[in-house]
């Protein structure tokens, strides 16, 4: 039966009955409206569509940002480093702020919206940058909006999905996103293709989609949560599961190495890519994710959440030795597919994880904080990536991030032992 827990991985003496859960407030309370796909509720289908419409408009310009900066801008790979990991880390301070303040105001879609429209009106503004600091600012807002928009996005897709059934929820989730990132970059490389290396004219376009999936969130109807509160949530990990706490520890350690995909598309073109080449090499591994995302979270609700990260880490711990020795070209594109699998693995079924381990009145505190801690070390990451680049060697900071994560990997199944639970 679909969504069944294997016996290693049900739920402990402190999981709750269905019942139990509707009363503590960590199933949705009422009955979600369907939508097309079976399986998944309205709300999660129209934030699918959401995402769809920002990643097509993020991945026209991700995979170009660092070619601009190094090409047009003349700015040292350390300065790809720098920018990558501020806005990613910077930005995601505000994630466990604003994971908590849903809580508090026990609704998820304003900060949702706020978040999507602040992204939405940095990219664009891209093709106005002249030098390198115009970049850093602006795409210090574009995940400025990611920080806000994120851990409440996330609790309402996991207030709008069943325990069970989470991790498909999350791997649709995922696989709308990532179908859109893949068609962003497909768009990159047919403007590339056809009218050179233009990237402000992409910059430009990249506008379209984002204003669409702001739109998109006016159909959301989001369900407020009747059960009662004795104090409002705080912002401490002393409310957390000790679980959670472990599965934040194996994610910190491997966020540390786990450095800004700018970098895989650099060492592409330090071996021999093309940029056209290198961008289509990131497609290959955005139809991986997508394709994989949802199966993979399916599964993970059957075989439980721990040993499907675990898996994953250990693929990119594969990929990024792959990287490190690779001596050509012909390596880089089933490295690329091989990576999509790893995130399949980890993205959607992480935050099923968390999500999880974390009753639904504190559900965006739990969120913003595992979101948090990935982009505060994902700063350290990058900057470390980029140091060890410049300083050691084009392969060095793939070495450093295969180490890592398979060091997390072995945290993550000795930590939790068998009473992770594929649904708590």
């Amino acid at each position: 039966m679909e969504g069944q827990l294997p016996v290693d991985d049900a739920p402990d003496a402190k999981g709750l009955d269905a019942a139990a859960e509707v009363e503590a407030g960590a199933l949705p309370a009422a009955p979600q409206p369907p939508s097309p796909v079976p399986g998944i509720s309205r709300n999660v289908f129209i934030l699918g569509i959401t995402s769809f419409l920002t990643d097509l408009s993020t991945e026209m310009i991700y995979p170009l940002v660092p070619l601009f900066l190094t090409s047009v801008l003349g700015a040292p790979f350390f300065v790809v480093g720098l920018i990558e990991g501020i806005a990613e880390s910077t930005a995601s301070v505000l994630k466990i702020f604003s994971g908590w303040l849903s809580d508090r105001m026990r609704r998820r879609l304003p900060l949702t919206m706020l978040g999507y429209s602040i992204s939405a009106l940095a990219k664009p503004l891209l093709a106005l940058a002249t030098i390198w600091p115009a970049v850093l600012v602006l795409r210090f807002g574009d995940r400025l909006g990611k920080g806000i928009r994120n851990p409440p996005r996330d609790a309402l897709i996991a207030d709008s999905s069943q325990p069970s059934c989470r991790g498909r929820v999350f791997g649709f989730h995922r696989t709308m996103d990532t179908a859109g990132a893949a068609l962003g970059a497909l768009a990159a490389l047919a403007t590339l293709g056809f009218m050179g290396e233009r990237y402000r004219l992409i910059f430009l376009l990249s506008a379209i989609p984002a204003a669409l999936g702001v739109g998109s969130l006016f159909l959301i109807r989001e369900y407020v949560h009747p059960h009662k509160r004795s104090r409002p949530p705080r912002l401490s990990l002393s409310q957390l599961d000790h679980r959670f706490k472990m599965f934040l520890l194996a994610s910190a350690i491997f966020s540390l190495g786990n450095s800004s995909d700018a970098f895989l598309i650099l060492r592409a073109k330090n071996l021999g890519l093309s940029a056209f080449a290198a961008v289509f090499a990131y497609v290959i591994y955005n139809v991986v994710y997508g394709a994989v995302s949802m199966p993979a979270g399916s599964l993970s609700d059957r075989i439980g959440r721990r040993w499907m990260i675990a898996g994953g880490f250990v693929v990119f711990s594969l990929v990024y030795l792959g990287f490190a020795i690779a001596g050509g070209a012909a390596l880089v594109w089933p490295l690329f597919g091989i990576y999509g699998l790893y995130m399949a693995m980890t993205e959607g079924v992480g935050k099923a994880f968390a999500a999880d381990m974390a009753p639904a009145r504190i559900r965006g505190t739990a969120m913003g904080t595992y979101q948090t801690v990935i982009g505060l070390l994902s700063f350290f990451a990058s900057l470390i990536a980029g140091i060890l680049w410049d300083a050691v060697g084009p392969y060095a900071p793939f070495v450093f991030g295969a180490g890592l994560s398979l060091l997390a990997a072995a945290v993550l199944l000795a930590a939790l032992g068998n009473k992770a639970t594929a649904s708590v």
